[in-house]
């Protein structure tokens, strides 16, 4: 294995274990994996898979992080590093300025409980609109430990792999992995047959017939939900997820997610769970940070389970 070593400076404040919590969403997500201390994923460079683990060296107000990149090959050091930093970036959403935000919280005394509780927490991101889609599709009308065992699955059987401490750590799967998988092979993981036909079907747009899901990132939020929607397996709930999980679109909260309707159920002890349209009137207060406050939510209920 080579090695290679780099940093990042994260625009603070900025917390590596709340920000990766928010990306991982429980503790069984063998993809996005943290140990107390280390976050570690394998990406996908060149068509090789790269182990990278990153660890937060400075404070939530001069943050650092010492970036680890592991491979069986490594062709450029320096075309390697750009491309990790790059990824790292994105998902991590380091960049991100959020000042904005917590001026907002400070105006209403329930947030800005909220937002103290958890400063540091950048908004992350999947790396790609695919990786994006297929959780979305994953996740539909299951609860979240479903979901995500099934893209432990999903990765385990067509991500490719690398090995760390003698045990294999997988990349979630790129649209050339899926696009010949048998739906019946995806059933035999636990898919239903119509998503096990829609992440098949997306895998070989994207592959065959050059579907750019990237470009949605040049279209404003209505646009990309309709064109989101014309896609096999995507409705309201799942167009919506991908904008701010996918997107970073911080304007949208899912305002479908059942576990964000019981959040905010509780937040301002409403007798009855939110529907569509209230939960649209309720986060408009909080614009543009609506789906931002959405992370702080999951925080939140991941804390009173004791997984933060």
């Amino acid at each position: 294995m080579t090695r290679i070593s780099l940093h990042i400076r994260p625009r603070p404040p900025f917390r590596l274990d709340f920000t990766v919590w928010a990306l991982r969403r429980q503790s069984h997500n063998q993809i996005d994996q943290w140990n107390g201390k280390t976050y570690k994923r394998v990406f996908v460079v060149d068509g090789s898979p790269f182990l990278v683990e990153v660890t937060q060296e400075g404070s939530t107000q001069n943050p650092r992080l010492g970036v680890l990149v592991s491979g069986r090959t490594i062709v450029s050091e320096e075309r390697t590093k750009l491309t990790i930093a790059a990824l790292l970036k994105k998902v991590l959403g380091t960049s991100e300025e959020l000042q904005e935000f917590y001026t907002i919280a400070r105006k209403n005394a329930k947030l800005n409980v909220l937002a103290n509780a958890f400063i540091g927490l950048k908004p992350p991101c999947y790396p790609s609109m695919f990786e994006a889609l297929i959780n979305a599709f994953a996740c539909q009308q299951l609860s979240l430990t479903v979901g995500i065992t099934l893209l432990n699955r999903l990765s385990e059987t067509y991500g490719a792999s690398i090995k760390n401490s003698g045990n294999s750590i997988h990349a979630f799967p790129l649209a050339e992995n899926l696009a010949d998988a048998k739906p019946a092979a995806l059933r035999r993981l636990g898919f239903s047959s119509n998503k096990a036909h829609a992440i098949t079907a997306l895998a070989r747009s994207v592959l065959e017939k050059g579907l750019d899901l990237e470009r949605l990132a040049k279209v404003n939020d209505q646009d990309a939900i309709d064109e989101l929607r014309k896609i096999t397996g995507v409705g309201r709930w799942s167009a919506e997820y991908v904008l701010l999980r996918g997107l970073r679109r911080l304007t949208v909260f899912p305002g479908d997610d059942v576990g964000a309707q019981n959040n905010l159920q509780q937040f301002f002890s409403l007798e009855r769970k939110p529907d569509y349209e209230t939960i649209k009137r309720i986060t408009r207060r909080w614009k543009p940070y609506g789906g931002f406050v959405y992370f702080h939510f999951l925080l939140q209920k991941l804390r009173v389970k004791g997984s933060l």
